[in-house]
């Protein structure tokens, strides 16, 4: 009991404080307050907006019976399962966003939010400590044809990774037992049922966040059960292949071939980076280097041969895989998944804003185990383009997938709109976008003992320990939109501590003075720059990180992007949008030269505020393709040329319906 009571005091994501093999440690929700700028406003938003929005939706079923589910389930209310098998996950990752923002501004109003929904799930919850609501509620009306675990398309293991989860972070910030209990009586479930799993039992990982919320159950409580059991999660997923050695089965789940031989992300991008990261987890905890093998080949695919510019990831709506393989026995199908090794296509990318999230999870955790910038430059990149493109500017509508390329007609139907709508019947990743914009937070800082590390920018304040003493310091910057940020010490201890400040890989000609001064040590892109020494009240260290806009080349072996080029200034993607086209021009028609001069511009009245990349582009007609896959090329001389005005990618489609390109074509 003495463990969750320290535990309750505090309030990381992931709390690694004891974990034995990390180099850092997170800071608690709490400690950061955003002050000003890019993510207070979106944190506002998430407050003020997205969260009462998304309880209407859930509290009152308009769509879909989320806490009306629970409600059946406990005998509170009658009726049928009605929804995705997933959905109770969902409402726990809502819970999980609505405990964040709690932590931070304790406000009443997401007190009650939670006080009203965790008694209807405790009371939905069986004896033995089983919580699936579509299995409950048709046993409560006598149907006894859906078990336990009997389809692992179910999402059983998915909905209980994201209860533990949520039921950790609530205790740590509220102090509060009744949802945690809750969460002990599942995992306790769990030991039972999985203590000797058979190859089909085994075989209930799909989406596997129940890997990181059996470790986080583990930090959480201290009891060693629960990490025997997220080993046994991952172990058992060897249990796939038969004696013979031939897969039970494939990459769409990942359990192909074991684990520890993958070297290459393969099948459903969204479980492939639950997976990944839920390993990391695990060696956060263990050490093995059974595990950091396969993790750091796997990141090395992704970020090198599998990853868009946006940070999206999972290029495919379908396919199949080990794609052209000579072994087509093993060959299974594959949905929004990864594809081949450069295979990113733009108008067809599925990039489901769950993978892109998955991708986050993955890559904290793989910085808490190095401090290796690397994985703070992806979290930052996907956080500013991928995630932030799955949502409205106004928070309260939702993309399932975000296409690079936007054009009518389509090449080909594709499931999912175009338009953001405040509901998609995979409703997986709205919930999802909220927990994770409110914590960044935790992300923004880490620390050790004698160290603050300053991963992403923002106007902030923190207020944290460091070795145990007080420390407080403020940030104000205009980033992403401008490169200055100005810390100011308010609070500190006597002794020496190290202020180390994430020089992005993306940014050279980095700048650092201290009260004013310029310091002679050289600012390294894809380093931290360190400042060590004992600091004072009111000593003032300015970062300047210069941004001016660049164009940006894919790899060759990207056919969907050769000869062309996007726009990227600083951490921010951009994109040719169709309203910002003069009338009668369409997207497909510009072209670009790779010398022309890119001129940033903020605009305060567009799109709640951006900064626009200016330049000249050339029109030219595409002339007439009906009927016709291929024509001679002919010489446009009606080509001319015109101004041309880009937009932040995650801003796109926030002005109705529209075509929309990152990348174009090279003049």
């Amino acid at each position: 009991m003495l463990l969750l009571a320290i535990q309750a005091r505090a309030s990381e994501v992931v709390d690694t404080r004891r974990s034995p093999h990390t180099k850092l440690q997170s800071i608690p929700l709490a400690d950061v307050a955003w002050t000003e700028g890019f993510w207070a406003e979106r944190f506002a938003t998430l407050r003020e907006r997205s969260i009462p929005a998304m309880w209407e939706l859930m509290r009152d079923g308009e769509y879909k019976p989320f806490l009306g589910h629970f409600k059946i389930a406990a005998g509170d209310a009658e009726g049928a399962y009605h929804g995705a098998p997933w959905n109770d996950g969902d409402f726990y990752k809502f819970l999980e966003a609505v405990t964040t923002v709690y932590a931070v501004t304790r406000d009443p109003q997401l007190a009650a939010i939670l006080d009203e929904s965790i008694p209807v799930i405790a009371k939905a919850q069986r004896d033995d400590g089983y919580l699936h609501t579509p299995v409950l509620i048709a046993h409560r009306n006598g149907d006894e044809s859906l078990q336990p675990f009997a389809d692992r398309h179910n999402f059983e293991m998915y909905n209980m990774g994201h209860l533990l989860t949520a039921a950790c972070l609530h205790h740590r910030v509220t102090g509060d037992d009744r949802f945690l209990e809750v969460a002990r009586r599942t995992a306790d479930f769990l030991c039972r049922t999985f203590a000797a799993p058979t190859p089909e039992l085994a075989r209930n990982s799909v989406c596997p966040s129940h890997y990181m919320g059996a470790i986080e159950l583990y930090r959480t409580t201290g009891d060693k059960r629960y990490m025997t059991l997220a080993q046994t999660f991952l172990g058992m997923r060897n249990l796939g292949v038969s004696e013979s050695g031939q897969p039970i089965g494939g990459d769409d789940n990942q359990d192909r071939i074991p684990f520890v031989e993958q070297r290459e992300a393969a099948g459903h991008a969204v479980r492939a980076n639950y997976l990944y990261a839920g390993a990391a987890d695990l060696y956060l905890e263990t050490g093995d280097e059974k595990l950091l093998k396969p993790l750091n080949a796997i990141w090395h695919n992704v970020v090198e041969q599998k990853l868009y510019i946006t940070g999206g990831c999972g290029a495919l709506y379908d396919g199949a895989s080990p794609d052209g393989s000579e072994q087509q026995e093993q060959l299974t199908r594959v949905h929004q998944a990864y594809g081949r090794n450069y295979q990113l296509p733009n108008a067809t990318a599925h990039n489901e804003t769950c993978a892109a999230i998955g991708n986050v999870l993955w890559n904290w955790r793989m910085f808490l185990a190095t401090g290796e910038v690397k994985y703070i430059d992806v979290i930052e990149l996907s956080l500013y383009n991928a995630i932030l493109a799955g949502t409205s500017l106004d928070g309260d509508d939702f993309f399932y997938v975000n296409p690079l390329r936007n054009v009518e007609p389509q090449p080909t139907p594709l499931r999912w709109s175009r338009t953001r709508v405040p509901f998609v019947t995979s409703f997986c990743c709205p919930p999802n976008v909220l927990r994770t914009l409110a914590e960044i937070g935790g992300m923004a800082y880490s620390r050790t003992e004698s160290e603050l590390w300053v991963n992403l920018y923002g106007g902030n304040r923190i207020e944290t320990e460091l070795g145990g003493q007080p420390f407080a310091m403020s940030q104000q910057t205009d980033y992403p939109w401008g490169g200055r940020i100005d810390f100011s010490i308010e609070e500190c201890r006597e002794e020496p501590l190290a202020l180390k400040l994430r020089i992005p890989a993306w940014c050279e000609g980095a700048m650092v003075r201290l009260d004013g001064e310029e310091l002679s040590e050289k600012a390294v892109a894809g380093e931290y720059f360190t400042i060590e020494r004992a600091w004072t009240r009111g000593d003032r260290v300015t970062l300047t990180l210069p941004m001016s806009p660049r164009l940006i080349e894919a790899h060759p072996q990207v056919e969907e992007t050769r000869n062309q080029l996007a726009v990227q200034r600083g951490p921010i993607v951009y994109c040719l949008e169709s309203p910002d086209l003069p009338a009668g021009v369409r997207v497909h028609e510009i072209v670009i030269d790779a010398d022309v001069p890119l001129n940033a511009k903020h605009d305060d009245q567009l799109l709640g505020g951006v900064t626009v990349v200016e330049t000249t582009a050339t029109v030219r007609s595409g002339g007439d393709w009906k009927g016709r896959l291929y024509r001679p090329s002919v010489r446009d001389d009606a080509s001319r040329s015109v101004q041309l005005r880009l937009i932040p990618y995650y801003a796109w489609a926030n002005r109705g319906a529209s075509e929309m390109s990152v990348w174009l074509p090279r003049h």
